[in-house]
């Protein structure tokens, strides 16, 4: 039987092995991003600074609010939706924290791109979101093959009929209602109207799915589709169409005439996140230039560090401007926050599309 000194040395030497372990669990960071936002170089120089693991799980928009939403905001210590996907899920389900910002350095941020994504994430004069990756949705093109190509709806022209392919999304649901002379955007806050006009594009998907050879999901299935011949025109994002010219010069990123569409992908602490610390330091370590340049390579995009441009590779410089002159850009539609109940409108709507009523 133990002493009573005996038991306390015990007891004290089992609260400093607890302590030790929930020290060392604490020491990861459970990120929840893209594909290619987090390339394993960058992981392993960010453990070997920092002593923090990363463990990464790959995701999208639609799945992070639903992981999010699932746990009431735990299970990941940082996550990356994109801009509008913070202000409409959170007055919903409340599944992020406000952010700190004194913990952030803002200098290594571009300053206006900071200031947009602080204030499309802003609720209640609380800061959401910081911007991370940038990019836009437009059209990749076989220029060789569907010459005519240049603009969403003639993915539904019968020069492309059964070579084409989009993503039974919302984006695409958003990039089909300005082709045809329509503004969502403007809509967002009536949803009696949203909802009209949604129908309308629904409508003309469903009369364009007999053009289409699949909706597409991943990416590597649709450059691989790409690749091979099989899809010759398909609304996706610059990131897919710069890495196929690269190997194919007649495949290009297009800019449709009615407006590529522009998105930013931010950091994000989940409201149940459990270490905030390993957050800020990541978010500071990938918004440094050199770092930013090495993600923004495997990307494919130009992120929001503040000079990392002048440090990335003189091919992908060259396709954005081939792809964006500057009527392209002054034209780029980007997204607003998503205001609460217009994805559900959405998903209706996708939903019949994708049953094929």
């Amino acid at each position: 039987m133990l002493t009573k000194r005996a038991s306390l040395k015990l007891a004290t030497a089992l609260a400093a092995l607890m302590v030790a372990g929930t020290a060392h669990a604490a020491e990861k960071l459970r990120l929840l991003t893209w594909a290619d936002y987090a390339p394993a170089d960058v992981i392993q120089q960010f453990t070997k600074e920092t002593g923090i693991e990363v463990e990464v799980t790959l995701s999208n928009n639609e799945e992070m609010i639903s992981k999010l939403r699932a746990t009431q905001g735990a299970g990941f210590d940082l996550v990356q939706p994109s801009q509008d996907r913070i202000a409409g899920p959170q007055t919903e389900f409340g599944i992020y924290k406000p952010l700190d910002l004194s913990k952030l350095k803002s200098d290594l941020f571009i300053g206006s791109m900071l200031e947009a994504t602080k204030k499309n994430t802003t609720i209640d004069g609380k800061v959401y979101g910081v911007p991370h990756i940038w990019g836009t949705d437009g059209l990749i093109v076989n220029t060789k093959v569907a010459p005519a190509v240049a603009d969403y709806n003639d993915l539904c022209s019968q020069a492309v009929a059964g070579k084409a392919s989009f993503r039974a999304k919302r984006p695409t649901l958003i990039a089909f209602a300005f082709a045809n002379g329509m503004d969502p955007f403007a809509s967002y806050k009536d949803p009696k109207a949203y909802t009209a006009m949604m129908e309308k594009v629904g409508a003309k998907l469903a009369e364009c799915k007999k053009n289409v050879k699949f909706f597409w999901d991943g990416k590597d299935q649709l450059l691989n589709a790409i690749r091979s011949g099989e899809i010759v025109a398909a609304m996706a994002w610059d990131t897919g169409g710069w890495k196929l010219n690269s190997e194919n010069p007649d495949i290009k990123f297009i800019a449709p005439k009615s407006g590529a569409l522009g998105w930013v992908d931010t950091f994000a602490i989940p409201a149940k996140g459990r270490n905030d610390d390993a957050a800020y330091k990541w978010i500071n370590f990938n918004m440094r230039p050199e770092i930013a340049a090495k993600v923004a390579a495997s990307a494919g995009n130009f992120t929001a560090s503040n000079g990392a441009d002048k440090l990335m590779q003189g091919k992908l410089k060259d396709q954005f401007a081939e792809s964006f002159p500057k009527a392209a850009i002054d034209n780029i539609k980007w997204y607003p926050a998503v205001p609460a109940g217009i994805e559900e409108i959405e998903g209706k709507i996708l939903d019949r599309l994708k049953a094929g009523s």
